[in-house]
């Protein structure tokens, strides 16, 4: 482990002078590429240094204990050296931690999609609750959420919404979001008071760029037609609605938020590269599949993750069993209590993988 970190400290060297080199600088894509590779490795390098002062520390204070002819000072030193082995342990602890492999899509911005399931007009009712939740969630952390597409209903839920959301690590904070969300609660039209239940999906998805995606125009059949608001009236006469079709796999992706055709194409191919890339990920690297599935369940999407009682103030992840009675606070975007939880769990998860491996 620690030639490796020691190779590492040297690329974080190289990667610093490179930074400093006016030829790159000059240069806005190559700056980038090392200024992301250097991100990359700064917490284990950062961690890396802080051991080798401990042990340095260690070292100073074992010859001190053996060495001095003062006891007291010896029995400071004693002291002093078994605190410095429990935070050597820490430190590698976490080293180890952060050796573990990353998931190559954490630095990468989302498409998150959130559909209505079983609830009828209560199941869009949360959907818009949840929506907002993440669109708090992403102005917290200073991110830029951008709607690609959304059905509105009449009673002022969203039977689906998809948005772009750009900013530092976006994928590596939301990726564990996906899979079925259970809402608990007295619906405002239930005169009798009693809970019901509906369901909401959410999906997360890295973005793709085209670079990694190519879409052969003549595989996308494009359909055009005119935008619609709530129960289907009318709210664009002009065909600026954009409709999707990749006929090689059948995915299918609309688009009819802006009143420009041009842009809700763009806005839709963002979304089809996005599910197309999922797509090829798996196909070409079952590992990554295999933690992605643990990570959503069944990997369709269709396991319940998460339920929020509305009347017990109460939100539980089923994953790690995590019970918060702050439903109030998480739905106004305090997400951050429970996103660590669930990272932390799974690179517990990875870490206990990698001992047994």
């Amino acid at each position: 482990m620690f030639d490796k970190l020691a190779e590492l400290e040297t690329q974080y060297s190289d990667l610093k002078k490179l930074l400093e080199d006016p030829a790159v600088t000059a240069n806005h894509r190559e700056y980038q590429k090392h200024a992301k590779a250097l991100r990359a490795i700064e917490d284990v390098v950062r961690k890396y240094r802080e051991w080798k002062r401990l042990r340095g520390q260690f070292d100073d204070s074992r010859q001190l204990a053996v060495e001095e002819s003062d006891e007291e000072i010896r029995l400071m030193a004693q002291q002093e050296c078994a605190e410095l082995e429990t935070a050597i342990a820490g430190c590698e602890a976490d080293l180890k931690m952060l050796l573990l492999p990353r998931d190559p899509n954490d630095e990468r911005n989302v498409i998150l999609e959130i559909r209505a399931g079983t609830g009828g007009d209560e199941a869009s009712l949360f959907s818009a609750d949840l929506f907002r939740m993440y669109a708090r969630y992403a102005e917290r952390l200073g991110w830029r959420m951008t709607v690609l597409d959304s059905h509105p209903t009449g009673v002022g839920g969203l039977k689906e919404v998809i948005a772009n959301i750009e900013g530092e690590r976006v994928f590596s904070r939301l990726k564990y979001e996906s899979g079925v969300h259970r809402v608990q609660r007295v619906p405002d039209t239930e005169a009798s008071g009693r809970i019901h239940t509906s369901a909401v999906t959410v999906a997360v998805l890295p973005e793709a760029d085209e670079v990694e995606i190519q879409i052969d125009p003549k595989d996308v059949r494009v359909d055009t037609f005119c935008s619609s608001g709530p129960g289907g009236q009318s709210v664009n006469t002009t065909y600026s609605a954009v409709r999707l079709t990749h006929l090689p796999t059948g995915l299918v992706v609309s688009c009819q938020d802006e009143k420009s055709q041009i842009k809700n194409k763009a806005r839709a191919m963002k979304v089809l590269m996005a599910r197309l890339y999922e797509l090829e990920q798996a196909k070409r690297d079952q590992e990554i599949a295999d933690n992605r599935r643990s990570q959503v369940g069944t990997g369709d999407r269709s396991e319940k993750i998460r339920t929020y009682n509305f009347p017990q103030n109460r939100i539980t992840d089923h994953r790690i069993g995590l019970t918060l009675h702050q439903l109030n606070l998480v739905l106004e975007g305090d997400l951050d209590t429970l996103l660590e939880a669930l990272s932390t769990h799974y690179e517990a998860e990875k870490l206990r993988a990698s001992v047994g491996a």
